[in-house]
């Protein structure tokens, strides 16, 4: 056995069913032991739409994704993806080629230092010099990116180490001493944290990414009922609860639900689980919750502390912690005093149901995410790009179950949304798949229309089109004196065409009701379909300016009970 099949044999062992990939020179021995093999491998058409969707794969699945590219200009264009995946704490493995092991440092035809590029964007890094440690630290790369908080390992191979004969394949994985992730919550601080929250009477939760990667949902819904606090969550962690339910008050931040953002700075203790209170979050942490006490539970002890001063952290696992807590409980019969605080809430929540219904033309993007929300189902799975259709979508369209929304949070990059919905769709083949982008962000990965065409991967993507780089274009309207400095984006493709000339379905939609008729459709027959949807470029949405109070509102919160006054359907 050679270094290549011994990565497929490795891949394949930790139950790999598909890679996402583009070849190059010192691949080439590893793509060539492909060819015999019966591991998938899907051809994207540029390298950061494969990290993309791996890590789109990892985060609709729970399960590792992977991706592969060749070295030098093939491993840095896999580096956005990868800063991506790190930041959302997203379980990949990049597997890159490397020139000749007696070539590195010689500044060789393609070649990069990716280990050291990528070193402050990954959990950790190999660079394998024999073929007879392929499998150890293949295992050892599944085992680091998978366990604890997640995230990216890149596991570079230098092109000699692929055509090696191993003398023996050794299932095994390196020893990591320093490496001991802390699951179990120290029961002292356990106890301490029921003790604070029996006294308190306006308990709230943050439910963050962390309680869906663990697996939460279930321990996080008992665990509010046994306490009687309502729910907001991040970005990342929205999904963890159905956002019909009472408990659930919606996302909190800078383009958050109001409930979240109004209530918060009322409750005398929140407990926040698997976040880490971004700036996005919390506004300027000098004004917020104020008068509350802070418990923190994390896996990662680093996010305990960083931003936000707490009063008592528990690391650990969000699910093993969330279980000990409710067994503590009940085991005690504790009883909260907040349900008057709770039903405040749950009344205030109905009271500010956002604005969805219009009947203007160009199309207000609440609209479409209103025909959007009557078109899915509690298991499709929705990816957004990033930008203002990304904070549409987060504000107005509720999710049902976890990873069912997937979207770009801490590195915030434009282009994710697309090929993220390729790997869920791959994860997921029997779940719908949607994936809602602005015309600006999907024209960086629009290429990808090949590779959904030639493997059959059906997905319907809704491009709510204004013409603009449509959040930097709010941020100059509302902070920069309306001097629109290159945010126009000019003469854009006939999107309806473009979907055409690759063989996807497509249409253009600019009256009421199409986006429902055409999106249900698709999505119900399993068919991919292009919408170029146009929309009203000066819509905004309500907003805290960077560096502001969570309580600094730009612009006016919109609600469902004033659209029959005001000419809605």
């Amino acid at each position: 056995m050679n270094g290549g099949e011994a990565i497929i044999k490795a891949l394949k062992n930790q139950g790999v069913d598909v890679i996402f990939g583009y070849p190059g020179g010192t691949v080439i021995p590893f793509y060539d032991d492909l060819y015999d093999s019966d591991l998938k491998h899907i051809l994207v058409r540029h390298e950061q739409c494969a990290a993309h969707a791996a890590e789109g794969y990892a985060r609709a699945s729970g399960k590792v994704g992977v991706c592969l590219a060749t070295s030098g200009p093939g491993a840095t264009n896999l580096v956005t993806g990868i800063a991506n995946a790190y930041l959302d704490s997203s379980p990949v493995v990049a597997i890159t080629g490397q020139v000749a092991s007696n070539l590195i440092g010689n500044d060789a035809f393609q070649e990069a230092d990716i280990i050291g590029i990528t070193m402050p964007i990954t959990k950790h890094s190999f660079q394998i010099k024999d073929a007879d440690d392929i499998p150890k630290v293949i295992n050892s790369s599944f085992y680091i990116a998978s366990t604890g908080r997640p995230g990216p390992v890149v596991v570079d191979v230098p092109n000699e180490v692929q055509r090696q004969k191993l003398h023996e394949y050794v299932d095994d994985r390196i020893d990591t001493p320093g490496y001991k992730p802390t699951i179990k919550g120290n029961i002292k601080q356990i106890k301490k944290a029921i003790a604070l929250i029996k006294t308190s009477k306006r308990p709230m939760i943050l439910a963050g990414g962390g309680t869906i990667i663990s697996g939460a949902s279930e321990e996080l819904k008992e665990f509010a009922n046994l306490i009687h606090a309502p729910i907001v969550t991040s970005l990342m962690g929205k999904g963890v609860v159905c956002e019909h339910d009472d408990i659930a008050l919606g996302m909190l931040g800078m383009h958050g639900r109001q409930v979240a953002n109004q209530s918060i700075n009322d409750c005398d203790c929140l407990i926040a689980i698997g976040c880490r209170f971004s700036d996005r979050t919390t506004g300027t942490v000098d004004t917020f919750i104020p008068d509350a006490k802070v418990i923190h539970i994390d896996i990662d002890p680093a996010e305990i502390g960083k931003n936000v001063e707490v009063d008592i952290p528990i690391v650990g696992d969000a699910k093993t912690v969330l279980k000990s807590i409710n067994n503590e409980i009940k085991k005690e019969k504790i009883h909260v005093n907040s349900m008057d605080w709770f039903n405040k809430l749950v009344e205030f929540k109905k009271s500010v149901i956002p604005r969805r219904s219009y009947d203007d033309i160009p199309l207000k993007p609440q609209q479409v995410i209103k025909e959007i929300a009557n078109s899915i189902t509690e298991d499709t799975i929705v990816t957004t790009d990033v930008g203002l259709h990304q904070m549409w979508a987060a504000h107005f369209l509720e999710a049902y179950k976890p990873r069912k929304f997937i979207s770009s949070g801490g590195l915030g990059t434009m282009g994710f949304g697309f090929p993220a919905a390729i790997g869920a769709k791959v994860a997921c083949p029997d779940d719908a798949v949607l994936a809602i982008v602005g015309d600006a962000g999907f024209l960086m990965v629009s290429q990808e229309l090949s590779t959904i065409k030639e493997y059959d991967i059906p997905i319907v993507i809704a491009i709510l089109n204004n013409r603009k780089l449509g959040m930097v274009y709010q941020w100059q309207n509302n902070l920069w004196n309306k001097r629109f400095s290159e945010t126009d984006m000019g003469n854009s493709p006939d999107f309806v065409k473009l979907g055409e000339s690759y063989g996807i379905p497509s249409a253009r939609v600019e009256n009421i009701g199409d986006t429902q008729k055409l999106m249900s459709k698709a999505l119900k027959d399993n068919e991919s379909l292009l919408l170029d949807i146009v929309v009203e470029k000066n819509e905004f949405i309500p907003m805290f300016p960077a560096g502001g109070s969570i309580e600094d509102l730009i612009g006016e919160y919109k609600h469902e009970k004033d659209a029959n006054s005001s000419g809605g359907k």
